[in-house]
């Protein structure tokens, strides 16, 4: 049975168990917080794999130390999807439409920030650089507003601990749908519409997350809207991801990223996820270089480049891959899908 680390008890946790189960694999909770770490005493791994590298990224890396596990989603897949500026920007230059944004980086002078504003028109979205289920977004609809909101930030920003010290300010599209598709190694796998009650609109709530109260309902997407997400998911590299989209009847756009999605209730997703999920957590524990059965040695590499939509990619066809013992196999890799930290030692061992 593989013992797969889980850092949260929230629904992810609570759903994956029993499915997972079924394909051997026992779903562990690792707690990350409300813990007291001894981090000078010899400790050994209880896992073999771990799901989603931690949130925060100081106790995840004492974790990762002990545990000395690989991570479906490692550290270098949060720390991209958490950077919203650094997303937007990366999907814009592979050629994917994203909301117009600009990023604000304290200190600005109030001037830059009534230019910036002014070409993105009122109202408009002031939301953390890197701040998660929709905390601190807000909605401004002048400029006085927009540089009284922005003074309550510049008090946070200016204590010399705070690590994140920018703000995005992005335009506001309004009546379109808020989207949550989720990809898994490249594969759509359900979606979800998250949507306000009549209720909810009459009290001018705008907010469409599902932590701020709105409702996700199963639904389904275009072949050119999943070719988009897809798209979003190689150029980040990321193989577990929940992409956001604002669309329009006319415009898909990719608002946000999620390397730490919650798992939908049973019915968002198609049939085979739990199978699909389970044999991505299985090829993860095969790239910790740990299997002794396997001679890692005569590397045959090839280069290619592929063009998809102007972007290109590198791929290696790699001889003599360690595969798993249930997956024996000489498919060509995908270098792109590889962990970062795996990326790493491969190149450097060429």
């Amino acid at each position: 049975m593989l013992r797969l680390a889980v850092t949260t008890q929230a629904e992810t946790f609570e759903r994956m168990q029993e499915p997972l189960q079924a394909h051997d694999i026992d779903v562990t909770y690792l707690p990350t917080t409300g813990r007291v770490f001894d981090i000078t005493a010899q400790q050994t791994s209880e896992f073999d794999v771990g799901f989603v590298y931690p949130s925060r990224l100081m106790e995840g890396a004492v974790v990762n130390a002990i545990e000395s596990i690989p991570w479906v989603n490692d550290r270098a897949a949060i720390v991209t999807s958490r950077n919203k500026a650094a997303v937007l920007t990366r999907l814009r230059q592979s050629g994917i439409d994203v909301p117009e944004s600009k990023l604000l980086s304290h200190p600005v002078d109030t001037e830059q920030i009534v230019d910036a504003a002014r070409t993105l028109g009122f109202p408009l979205i002031v939301k953390p650089n890197s701040a998660t289920q929709g905390r601190g977004v807000t909605k401004v609809h002048d400029v006085d507003s927009l540089v009284g909101t922005l003074d309550y930030l510049n008090v946070i920003h200016t204590v010399p601990t705070t690590a994140d010290k920018s703000v995005l300010l992005q335009e506001y599209i309004p009546e379109a749908r808020d989207i949550r598709v989720m990809v898994l190694d490249g594969t759509i796998v359900g979606a979800v519409e998250r949507s306000l009650s009549a209720a909810q609109r009459n009290c001018d709530r705008w907010k469409h997350n599902v932590h701020r109260g709105a409702t996700p309902v199963a639904t389904t997407v275009s072949e050119l809207t999943k070719q988009v997400v897809r798209d979003t998911a190689q150029t980040l590299n990321i193989p577990y991801l929940g992409v956001d989209l604002l669309q329009t009847s006319e415009m898909t756009y990719v608002s946000e990223t999620n390397a730490r999605p919650t798992i939908d209730a049973a019915g968002k997703y198609v049939d085979t996820f739990w199978e699909q999920l389970a044999n991505l957590i299985k090829r993860t524990t095969t790239w910790t270089a740990s299997d002794p059965g396997v001679d890692r040695v005569d590397w045959t590499l090839t280069i290619t480049t592929q063009t998809s939509r102007s972007r290109h990619s590198s791929c290696l066809s790699v001889d003599n891959y360690p595969a798993p013992a249930w997956q024996r196999s000489r498919e060509p890799l995908c270098f792109r899908w590889l962990p970062f930290w795996y990326r790493t030692w491969l190149l450097r061992s060429l």
